[in-house]
């Protein structure tokens, strides 16, 4: 295609997301930003041969329009369509399955070792978002990357000028000049020469070529031994295309800088906006979203109930790693900007940097996704848990999120922080007992983690009052003599809502901790009903059932424990009704299977 066309290409591809993000949501500012980006990957590279790895890739929409899913894209996001992210199992073309931020440069390394190892003729192409240079990750790769040489094509998009803002005509005449082959050829003369001339020389010439670095922008990256071109403008796609041919036959690796607007192509959305980064169904012509009113989201009861909390008591601190209106940080750091913090794609530090302000006197939430938390781990054994600080970990998102599928499905917290010591888990039923899970866990003097979900609860509010937590009490909401209900978190709602399908004398039980149990009672239960029925939205491998079997074995108590948690595979994407139906953990599958267990026994 000439410039011209691809040109045209660009605004039919904007059209065509916006067409489909707009029906039934999805990720949009960066998305529509990144598109002349992608059109000149694929015009310089080959998608066949050459590994495309996007970061999150959350901005790859035009990259699935460009390989062969232009009618599929219709199924965004829905279940048993295509994925809002790459995922080699759909296409040939998606190299790698992404979701979570600053793993493409190490991605990239890899896939350039087994390039080299292999002889092949073969460049892997990365494209990362300035906000993903937040995370320590990026700098562990492009210190080996600098290190090894191995060729390889970093595409920074910068697109909130977080990292350089162009300085007018110098800056683009530099630019250009640096892109240029006479540019190129020069700097590999000079250093070849450096390396034969006498020491006191090469000192000399070395400081002169320093300090010509200091006036461009890309000086961290050259002082890593990595190429640096840019900034050039993103949406130029001759530039594009002229840099990205250059950086293709250079053989080493080399960062294009390419600048770029938010929401482009959409007035609407363009620049930067927060909320237009995920976005809901809304109306095109308006950019008013189509889903008004209904419950408040737990994410929102925490925001207000913390806020208050933090008005009442100047200990209360805070960290989000670049999520503050997801988990509902953002009021707290607009009114307390010395006492809670963004420190962006960086959750290792968001956890660490929580100990020290324990360990000083002060009650520290760390406000995170249950999927981005994972990233974390380390440091809440190692930093919190092992020196027993009083860090509350507020978890968002936690079970089935949706159309954001595997990678974001909230099913493994309650199973990778229930092994580790001195660490408490409780989860909240309901939005008034969500308001007191976090009063109690500011009140709370060890390492504690409570989970919610993502929207609002099952269970109504009120529908059985809120009792304040009492560390490691269980709550029976309802007695019977038949079978027991077991909820945790927005499990109880499920259990509640199964309660309601079965035609017998259930016992229903708010577990309200998983760590520790509530033994007393559970013992009298044990006694009484002789199979349990479990419901906890996390994952059935070291998850609720699993920590009721191993308080029961303990004892020899002889109860039958049947799991209704996740299976044992992850999660694909889709309405969250419509993927628990594939589980079979709809309230009505969940009562017929019991109805049937009951009746074979």
């Amino acid at each position: 295609m000439s410039i011209e066309e691809l040109e045209e290409l660009a605004q039919k591809i904007r059209q065509r997301i916006l067409e489909v993000v707009s029906r039934q949501g999805g990720h949009l500012s960066s998305t529509l930003g990144a598109v002349e980006l992608i059109i000149a990957m694929h015009y310089v590279f080959d998608a066949k041969k050459d590994p495309f790895i996007f970061d999150v890739s959350h901005q790859a929409y035009a990259h699935k329009l460009l390989t062969d899913r232009w009618e599929d894209f219709d199924t965004l996001r829905q279940f048993g369509g295509i994925s809002g992210y790459t995922k080699p199992s759909e296409s040939p073309y998606d190299y790698y399955v992404a979701g979570h931020s600053s793993t493409s440069i190490s991605l990239a390394v890899g896939a350039a070792k087994a390039i080299a190892l292999k002889g092949e003729d073969r460049i892997p192409v990365a494209l990362i978002g300035d906000g993903a240079m937040s995370a320590g990750m990026v700098y562990e790769a492009l210190n080996e990357l600098g290190d090894r040489k191995y060729p390889v094509v970093i595409i920074l998009n910068d697109n909130e000028m977080s990292i350089s803002r162009p300085i007018g005509a110098l800056s683009k005449y530099l630019s250009k000049k640096m892109a240029s082959p006479f540019y190129q050829n020069m700097k590999r003369r000079v250093e070849k020469m450096l390396e034969n001339l006498p020491e006191s020389a090469t000192y000399i010439a070395k400081r002169f070529e320093e300090s010509l670095r200091l006036i461009t922008p890309g000086i961290l990256f050259e002082e890593l031994g990595i190429e640096y071109i840019g900034p050039i403008d993103g949406h130029d796609l001759e530039a594009l295309i002229e840099t990205l041919r250059i950086a293709k036959k250079l053989g080493k690796p080399v960062i294009v800088h390419a600048q770029t607007l938010k929401g482009k192509g959409y007035k609407i959305a363009e620049g930067y906006y927060e909320h237009w980064h995920g976005v809901g169904p809304f109306d095109l012509s308006t950019g008013e979203p189509l889903k008004k009113g209904g419950s408040p989201s737990a994410t929102s009861i925490f925001s207000k109930k913390l806020l208050r909390l933090a008005e009442a008591d100047d200990r209360i601190v805070g960290v989000t790693a670049a999520m503050p209106s997801g988990t509902g940080l953002k009021p707290l750091l607009e009114k307390f900007p010395e006492r809670f913090w963004d420190v962006g794609i960086a959750e290792q530090h968001a956890v660490t940097s929580m100990g020290p302000l324990a360990k000083e006197g002060f009650k520290p939430f760390v406000a995170i996704y249950s999927t981005f938390l994972q990233r974390g781990y380390d440091q809440i054994i190692h930093d919190i848990a092992l020196m027993d600080l009083p860090v509350a970990f507020a978890i968002d998102r936690a079970g089935i999120v949706g159309e954001d599928g595997e990678t974001h499905q909230g099913a493994f917290d309650i199973s990778y922080l229930r092994p580790v010591p001195n660490m408490h888990l409780f989860a909240p039923r309901d939005a008034a007992t969500l308001e007191l899970a976090v009063e109690f866990a500011a009140g709370f003097d060890r390492p504690i983690a409570f989970r919610y979900p993502r929207g609002s609860f099952i269970l109504p509010d009120g529908t059985f009052g809120a009792t304040p937590f009492e560390l490691g009490k269980a709550e029976l909401l309802e007695e019977g003599e038949g079978p027991l209900l077991v909820g945790y978190g927005n499990g109880v709602g499920r259990a509640w809502e199964v309660a309601r399908l079965l035609d017998m004398d259930a016992a229903l039980l708010d577990l309200r901790f998983v760590k520790p149990l509530d033994e007393k009672l559970l013992n009298e239960l044990a006694a009484k009903h002789r199979r349990w029925y479990v419901m906890s939205d996390g994952a059935k491998i070291g998850g609720v059932a699993a920590a009721l079997e191993e308080f029961l074995s303990d004892r020899g108590l002889c109860v039958d424990v049947v799991s209704f948690e996740y299976p044992d595979r992850f999660i694909p994407h889709g309405k969250v009704e419509a993927v628990e139906e594939s589980l079979g953990l709809r309230p009505h599958q969940i009562a017929a299977k019991i109805a049937q267990i009951e009746k074979g026994a």
